[in-house]
């Protein structure tokens, strides 16, 4: 394998946030004997065969390659930015730390997707609207993701109107055998219990 099919494609875990609607770092809660992030390295691993966690140093030591916010406190937005910025891939799945139904078959489709436009974001959209924190990027992302932070817009969709986007719809995902189950996340003790919920439908 040569160097460059080797970087073809890189996956991240987002992971800098606070948690502070968790009252923990969520990073570490267990779901079905498995801590968020095992799950979300092990979907990511699954997908490219890599995985690094984009969050706090200190905290992540211990659980493989580790990348530091550069925009520290500025949301999800400035990890895909810090991401990009340390990858040498074209292709890059972001994959947020707090969404334990996403397995690695999800996103191999994704990447599938994006392997088939010149789209600078891939990104599924469901009935709750754009997912872009279980997407995949192409590296020329970093330059705008750069200009809205330091303009101090954090939201990752509105950077989305500056970029061609391949937007996976909701019908596309259903036939490829996902629901928008895929692509629930975990903020607060209550949607940790409808997480449970959640694991007994297929």
């Amino acid at each position: 394998m040569n160097q460059q099919s080797e970087v073809s494609r890189m996956g991240f875990v987002i992971a800098g946030g606070k948690s502070s609607r968790m009252g923990a770092n969520k990073a570490f809660l267990d779901f079905h004997r498995q801590t968020l992030l095992s799950r979300a390295l092990a979907a990511l691993t699954e997908a490219c065969g890599n995985a690094t966690i984009v969050g706090d140093p200190e905290a992540f030591a211990n659980f493989g390659p580790v990348v530091a916010d550069v925009f520290a406190g500025c949301g999800p937005l400035a990890g895909i930015h810090s991401a990009l910025l340390h990858s040498p891939a074209d292709l890059n799945l972001m994959l947020a730390v707090d969404m334990p139904f996403v397995s690695g078959k999800l996103l191999q489709f994704l990447l599938r997707v994006a392997e088939t436009t010149d789209a600078i974001v891939t990104v599924p959209r469901t009935t709750r609207g754009l997912q872009p924190l279980c997407a995949v990027y192409r590296r020329d992302f970093v330059s705008t993701a750069e200009q809205a932070l330091r303009a101090g817009g954090y939201k990752i969709d509105a950077t989305f109107a500056h970029v061609p986007l391949r937007v996976v719809e909701e019908p596309e995902l259903v036939a490829a055998g996902f629901s928008e189950k895929n692509f629930f996340n975990v903020n607060t003790p209550e949607d940790r219990h409808t997480a449970d919920d959640l694991s007994s439908l297929p």
